[in-house]
């Protein structure tokens, strides 16, 4: 793949020329991995209150480590960003206020800066920081007289007003995130008090509600649990990145029947035609190319890994076909994630990035 357009947003990793870099530095082409970076970071690399690990700083060292080669000074500014989002989470907390999902969430928000941290070769005092609030964040709140799980916001994932508020449970914006942070962290041995409670608790919450892309208030008060309806089954929503995180839960849980659950849950989806005519590109966030990801490393974990040949088989030959028809040189959304799921390989640890790994 070439990426001779001019890439928009440059410093993001989603869809600038951050992410066209992961691509090469998993090729093992640091010469256009060097001309990618200098195109990202052209015009400075922000360190404010909008970064995150797809934007600024923290995608610069994402990015730069997996060619092993992040300074002092991008891990500086990191940490600054870091401390920072954790105290005016804290400031937030003390108000009594429910979180915005920028505050928590993968893409923007606090779960992505610690699945950042668990990629350092030595574990930051940051890291536990930022686990001891994930755990606070899967503690029950009381809001008008109504206890609510802590991870409740009041705004959808695009700002949109949530009347009554809502519970998201996908893996981009939602407490799926933080599930797969603090479950790593444990696969890693990084541990913090109340840590296998709150995997825990947001692993029954999933197991009840992961077949939503959110609950809302009046499903939360349902004594039965929702329908389960057809969804397009992507990574950043729906079943399948969902059921992954229920997978690394059941690890970090040593819960064989849950690991089990999830993992069917996984080939049941896969092998659903009425939810594969529902994916429409060959995209890592919401395509083919996070389909195939995801069952790559499902199978990896799983102690029947055969059992997912067929349907790997499958995704690759619809992201193999599909990926041209992807008009964005990006990460997420464009020919270079796309591109990194056909290749097949993880060496360089890029798929950290989906906290899928």
């Amino acid at each position: 793949m070439t990426a001779t357009a001019t890439l928009p947003r440059t410093q993001d990793l989603s869809e600038g020329a951050l992410g066209v870099a992961l691509l090469h530095i998993e090729r093992g082409d640091l010469a256009s991995a060097r001309k990618t970076l200098a195109q990202a970071v052209a015009g400075g690399v922000s360190a404010g209150g909008n970064a995150s690990l797809f934007h600024g700083a923290l995608a610069l060292e994402f990015v730069l480590s997996r060619a092993g080669c992040a300074d002092r000074d991008v891990r500086d500014a990191v940490d600054r960003v870091v401390a920072a989002q954790l105290a005016a989470a804290r400031r937030r907390q003390a108000r009594g206020a429910l979180p915005h999902l920028a505050e928590f969430d993968l893409i923007r928000g606090l779960t992505g800066l610690g699945a950042l941290l668990l990629t350092r070769d030595s574990a930051s005092p940051l890291l536990e920081e930022v686990l001891d609030y994930l755990v606070s964040l899967c503690r029950p709140v009381r809001i008008q007289g109504r206890k609510l799980p802590g991870w409740w916001s009041d705004a959808g994932p695009a700002d949109e007003e949530m009347p009554g508020g809502h519970g998201n449970n996908g893996v981009a914006h939602g407490i799926a995130g933080p599930l797969a942070v603090l479950s790593l962290a444990a696969r890693h041995d990084v541990q913090v008090p109340g840590q296998h409670d709150a995997i825990e608790v947001v692993a029954r919450w999933l197991d009840r509600y992961g077949c939503c892309y959110w609950i809302t208030r009046d499903q939360l008060s349902d004594p039965e649990p929702p329908t389960l309806q057809v969804a397009r089954p992507s990574w950043c929503y729906g079943e399948l990145g969902i059921a992954r995180t229920r997978q690394l839960a059941a690890i970090a849980l040593n819960d064989p029947a849950r690991q089990l659950a999830a993992e069917d849950t996984v080939v049941r989806v896969l092998a659903d035609p009425a939810r594969l005519d529902r994916v429409t590109d060959a995209s890592l966030c919401h395509g083919w190319a996070g389909l195939l990801t995801v069952a790559r490393v499902v199978a990896d974990d799983s102690p029947d890994p055969d059992r997912y040949t067929p349907l790997i088989e499958d995704l690759t030959n619809r992201l193999a076909a599909d990926l041209d028809r992807l008009s964005r040189p990006g990460f997420m959304e464009g020919r270079a994630g796309a591109q990194l799921a056909l290749d097949g390989t993880n060496t360089t640890g890029w798929a950290r990035a989906l906290l899928i790994t």
